[in-house]
């Protein structure tokens, strides 16, 4: 399905200074990344793509609805969906299409709809919790697929943030936060960890920093699928699992 929630229309660093000035949020565990963005020489519009992807149960969908609506949603059903929100950075008006689906195995590059969310995609936000070791393991093989699937594309590169979500769950974490800095070393992506469910303010400077990699990249040669293309794609794999039901 697709929806349309518009933000609020605030500049980023107005937003970012609520987590140190207010001492009872819990403020997210940042690294190599910044939300300052600098000044652009540019339109002063941008259209972003953003995949967001991980295993099932990781809060996906509760750290896109968040940063849509500042509310914690909890519970979700198993869906694909796609959103569209406008925000103000820098006096810049940026409009993000975020692609959040349901977790696959299926990495091929020619027929599956990870590729497709490869090729549309501009920027990734790679979630896993930190409450659950297999979901970390899952986006480092992420990772690794997206940049391959890239350059098999000749799509050319694109950021990638890693986030390990629920934060606020330490006393059930398996994966420390060490783990995930090295894993951002290693594959030079920026690493945030956050909690969906406690704090909106460090949901923000996940997107807020994508944003910031996405308009320093250079722009592609060939433009990413659109909406339609999203739909119709959509469409054949749900037809296609019915099909193989019967």
């Amino acid at each position: 399905m697709i929806l349309n929630l518009t933000g609020h229309r605030r500049k980023a660093h107005e937003e970012s200074v609520l987590v140190f000035v207010h001492p009872w949020l819990r403020p997210p565990l940042c690294y190599n990344s910044s939300i300052t963005l600098p000044p652009l020489h540019m339109d002063l519009t941008m259209d972003a793509n953003i995949a967001v992807l991980g295993k099932e149960s990781v809060g996906k969908s509760a750290l896109t609805v968040r940063l849509l609506t500042r509310r914690f949603i909890g519970e979700y059903g198993d869906i694909q969906s796609v959103y569209s929100h406008s925000l103000a950075v820098d006096g810049r008006e940026i409009t993000l299409n975020i692609w959040d689906s349901p977790y696959s195995q299926d990495f091929c590059v020619e027929t599956s709809l990870f590729a497709k969310k490869v090729r549309w995609a501009d920027g990734y936000v790679l979630v896993y919790s930190i409450c659950d070791r297999a979901s970390f393991n899952t986006v480092c093989r992420l990772v690794h697929a997206i940049k391959s699937a890239r350059d098999y594309l000749d799509a050319g590169k694109a950021p990638i943030i890693i986030v390990g979500n629920k934060r606020d769950l330490h006393h059930r974490r398996t994966v420390p936060s060490e783990e995930g800095r090295l894993l951002a070393l290693k594959t030079d992506c920026p690493f945030y960890e956050v909690s969906a469910a406690e704090n909106y303010h460090g949901v923000l400077m996940v997107f807020h920093g994508l944003v910031g990699r996405m308009r320093d990249a250079k722009p592609h040669a060939k433009r990413p699928l659109g909406f339609r293309g999203i739909v119709k794609s959509m469409s054949a794999v749900f037809t296609r699992r019915r099909m193989d039901s019967f």
